[in-house]
């Protein structure tokens, strides 16, 4: 424990999801963490979880879209706790669904970009003076294994968290002489409390079908390299894309089919 004693970390989209797992842990590896995101209570919940169990946060409003609420969180920060180590950029839009490229409206494509690619582009940006003010620190990106290969849907998406992967070496090699360490962390298929009454059984099949351990990613599965990322232990590592699927992306895609016939060859 203590692996992050005395940072001060904030954690972008941390209401719900694979955000509440990075913070948690924060928390108890002692980091002062900052909840962010639109709803307050969901936010204020997060807070009273963490402190209940010993450890120090505070909610901030923060929209990712709205430029002004990126600037005051971090100037709001810096008043409150004097410094600011640790930034992860996990705030996303996942409601905003696309398609194939004919099917996309060029309002779909720019709304999918603005939060998903502008507002990690910003965050960063307003970050990295804080993070050089101090000597430093960590920046750690939530990209998607959707920008690993092409798909039959999801196009703005995918193609908005591959910039995210290339935002993330950008960053790593203009500013690590000062200090500034910048990599990117894709999840693999991650069930949590608040998205798996919406994931059918049919895709959790076909996942599970190709994952290679015995089960689907947690939120404290991406929290765990999270907090490598964010810790000292971590000084030598930067311009990274890892991804966090079970194995995943890490086969030929004809496993699962080859498994379910019993055969290992055609």
């Amino acid at each position: 424990m203590n692996r992050l004693q005395d940072k001060v970390a904030i954690v972008t989209g941390s209401t719900s999801g694979i955000g509440i797992g990075i913070a948690k842990l924060y928390a108890a590896e002692g980091a002062k963490v900052v909840i962010c995101g639109r709803r307050q209570a969901k936010g204020q919940a997060v807070v009273d979880e963490i402190t209940a169990a010993g450890g120090t946060a505070m909610y901030h409003f923060m929209d990712i879209t709205d430029l002004s609420s990126i600037d005051a969180l971090f100037a709001d920060t810096e008043k409150e706790w004097g410094k600011i180590d640790i930034l992860v950029n996990n705030a996303a839009n996942v409601a905003l669904k696309d398609g194939r490229v004919d099917e996309l409206t060029v309002e779909m494509w720019d709304a999918i970009f603005e939060s998903d690619m502008r507002g990690t582009f910003y965050t960063t940006k307003v970050a990295i003076p804080y993070l050089q003010k101090v000597g430093g620190g960590s920046i750690i990106n939530i990209g998607s294994m959707a920008a690993c290969n092409g798909d039959i849907s999801s196009t703005a998406y995918a193609c908005a968290k591959a910039g995210v992967d290339m935002l993330t070496k950008m960053v790593a090699t203009q500013y690590g002489k000062s200090g500034v360490r910048c990599n990117c962390v894709r999840p693999g298929l991650i069930v949590t409390p608040q998205n798996e009454a919406n994931v059918p059984q049919a895709l959790k099949d076909i996942f599970l079908s190709n994952i290679c351990v015995d089960r689907y990613g947690c939120p404290e599965d991406i929290g765990h390299l999270c907090v490598y990322l964010g810790s000292d232990e971590s000084a030598y590592v930067t311009g990274q894309v890892m991804t966090v699927d079970g194995g995943l992306n890490s086969h030929v895609p004809t496993v699962a089919q080859f498994r379910a016939m019993g055969s290992r060859t055609w």
